[in-house]
């Protein structure tokens, strides 16, 4: 799939998400859980990029040359030798997945020391202001904050987990930084706007200045905790 293929918010995502991250260059990188593979792709440019996804068919439908794809789940991750990867990606897959911690545990033992892991994730919170402002599902903003999943019409159950829960699966891991996505973006519930173009650049640039403010993280939908592997 090319970029300008994207939808309107999954675009945003992907700019905010190389903006925060920032570029690499000459990396061995890992994408787990590809899905359409843009990510990878934009990365495939200056670096090596390994990208695994279990759904065989969304492979054959976004073919990369640059980039090995391969399809499984977690296991096949063993057939990589420690200390194989400067970075691995990791967005919005660990809420759907059963064996979270094991998948931690590879990632920490395919890191480099001093290697960058980026885990996108859903932040309750956020789902709890969607739920009430968006959807008017107050029941569901109840069950929410209750401490019941999430469901999704796409992939199914929101398994929620907390921020810190990362590093206590893989302790050779350290937070660097937890940045907030998509603060706004849904309390515009004006449509037409969200694929103007000019629009989607100043939404991009508001939620750029408060990413990294703690009082619009706590709400924020999504949050983009970039960690670090610890030496020795």
């Amino acid at each position: 799939m090319k970029l300008q293929e994207l939808g309107a918010w999954e675009l945003l995502q992907k700019e905010l998400t190389w903006q925060q991250l920032g570029e690499f260059e000459g990396k061995t990188i890992l994408e787990f859980g590809c899905g359409n593979g843009v990510m990878g792709a934009h990365y495939a440019e200056r670096n090596t990029v390994v990208a695994v996804e279990p759904d065989g068919r969304t492979l054959a439908e976004n073919p990369y040359e640059n980039v090995r794809q391969i399809c499984g789940d977690y296991r096949c991750l063993a057939e990589f030798p420690d200390e194989a990867f400067d970075v691995i990606l990791c967005h919005n897959v660990l809420e759907y997945a059963a064996e979270r911690q094991e998948i931690l545990r590879e990632f920490e033992r395919l890191l480099r020391p001093g290697g960058t892991l980026s885990v996108l994730k859903h932040n309750r919170a956020g789902r709890v202001m969607q739920m009430a402002v968006l959807l008017n599902n107050f029941e569901h903003a109840g069950a929410l904050l209750d401490g019941e999943s999430g469901v999704t019409s796409r992939y199914g159950t929101i398994n929620y987990y907390e921020d810190g829960e990362l590093t206590r699966w893989a302790p050779g891991l350290t937070v660097k930084k937890v940045l907030g996505m998509r603060t706004f973006w849904d309390l515009q519930q004006n449509q037409e706007l969200h694929t103007d173009r000019e629009w989607q650049q100043n939404m991009k640039a508001l939620e750029s200045r408060v990413a990294d403010r703690e009082e619009y993280k706590g709400v924020a939908f999504f949050h983009h905790l970039i960690l670090e592997k610890k030496h020795g």
